[in-house]
């Protein structure tokens, strides 16, 4: 029997660890989308940094015709050619030599952890096991990568978590010094912090990163998992810096909207993910490896990566704009298409009220902890939806103050 569903349904059916906006989206195209209701909204969301190409992109489209109509999944008994091409596209364009495909960043960051932690065993012996992260940080769901994240919130209730885990802070590389030693088998971060406010790592915080990493014998992992795939304007953010990692994490922009991640490593840490050592029934999965491909063979080029460059400056100036009338932000951060603008002291912890108004206004918008507005658009974003989406956006915060 047919039916509408309605929001009340995912109360009813869902577990209740989420809670949507009451509007359902049922249609996309570039960088707008229609709800139930035939409302338009412009996508300042992009699916939590995911839709690097908008909505139904025709290239991603096609990619996933040819391949539905050919092969769909194998396993891992098995490879297949977009498997093999995704992993040589990845290695060609980076620093890695060698690729673990799987579903999801969480399972991406994973697979990193337990790499590291068993070359750190292979090579150096059992105490070598100390992993460094940072404060605000956010790895993923996993018992493991939860408990690597910065956020105490997000591991508290599940009952003990791994050992051998600590914390410095972010950007306060002295903070590290006090933790890194001969026990450190690897050091986690990202290049700009997504969960954690969009705040981006300054040059000289990784670059003393890689060299504690160096003097210590450990590994230093890049989580690229919000950052890459075009989303910092590179294809990479390792490589706006220069520092090159021994592993790097990539997952939501890689697909576009189609769940597929990647671990990238080099041929000398790589043989210690040996057989029967790890694994991901999902991994390599032909369709999902079909559509990353087209994604990346698309987003890495001049055309893409010059105009993400460009459309950070007209969403900067927009920002500035805003705030230059009402005041509302205390700081507009960011790389790329991955913007924040931190609420000013008198709006403290209201980022999460510009949503609601948003959707009034026809706006999909994100936040990055209750204090920080984040924009995460399509990297092809027409200029006149960033200036219509900006417009109201606006609107949203005229709202906002009245209320306030």
């Amino acid at each position: 029997m047919d039916y509408t569903p309605n929001r009340h349904d995912f109360d009813r059916y869902m577990t209740p660890n989420y809670a949507p906006q009451e509007v359902i989206p049922v249609r996309g195209k570039g960088s707008r989308l229609w709800d139930q209701q035939g409302h338009e909204y412009i996508d300042f969301a992009g699916g939590i940094a995911v839709n690097a190409l908008g909505h139904c992109h025709p290239v991603l489209v096609e990619a996933l015709k040819v391949q539905g109509e050919t092969l769909w999944h194998l396993s891992n008994v098995f490879t297949n050619e977009p498997a093999l091409k995704l992993a040589k596209a990845l290695v060609e364009r980076t620093f890695a030599d060698k690729v673990f495909l799987c579903s999801s960043g969480g399972e991406a960051n994973e697979a990193a952890l337990k790499l590291a932690r068993r070359w750190a065993v292979e090579h150096h012996g059992e105490h070598k096991d100390k992993i460094i992260s940072f404060r605000q940080s956010f790895h993923g769901r996993t018992f493991f990568t939860v408990s690597v994240g910065g956020q105490p919130k997000y591991s508290q209730g599940f009952g003990p978590i791994p050992g051998g885990i600590v914390h410095a802070t972010y950007n306060d590389l002295e903070s590290v010094m006090q933790l890194v030693g001969d026990d450190t088998c690897a050091i986690m971060v990202e290049p700009m912090q997504g969960e954690g406010g969009i705040v981006p790592a300054t040059p000289d915080f990784l670059k003393g990163l890689r060299q504690l990493c160096d003097d210590h014998n450990a590994l230093l992992i890049f989580d690229e998992v919000q950052t890459g795939v075009g989303r910092s304007g590179e294809l990479y953010a390792y490589k706006n810096y220069g520092v090159t990692p021994d592993i790097l994490t990539t997952a939501k922009s890689l697909g576009g909207g189609f769940p597929v991640a990647a671990m990238l490593t080099t041929d000398m840490i790589a043989p210690s993910l040996a057989i029967g050592t790890h694994g991901s029934t999902y991994g390599g999965n032909a369709l999902a490896s079909a559509v990353a491909l087209a994604a990346i063979e698309f987003i890495d080029t001049p055309q893409v990566l010059d105009g993400v460059k460009k459309r950070h400056a007209l969403f900067r100036e927009h920002l500035e704009a805003i705030n230059a009338k009402h005041g509302v932000f205390k700081e507009i951060r960011g790389m790329g298409l991955l913007m924040g603008a931190q609420m000013a002291p008198e709006y403290e912890g209201r980022a999460k009220d510009i949503l609601a108004l948003a959707i009034e206004e026809g706006l999909m918008a994100l936040i990055a902890g209750p204090n920080v507005l984040r924009l995460a658009p399509s990297l092809v974003i027409p200029e006149e939806d960033i200036a219509e989406g900006m417009a109201r956006l606006e609107r949203a915060i005229e709202k906002l103050l009245v209320k306030a």
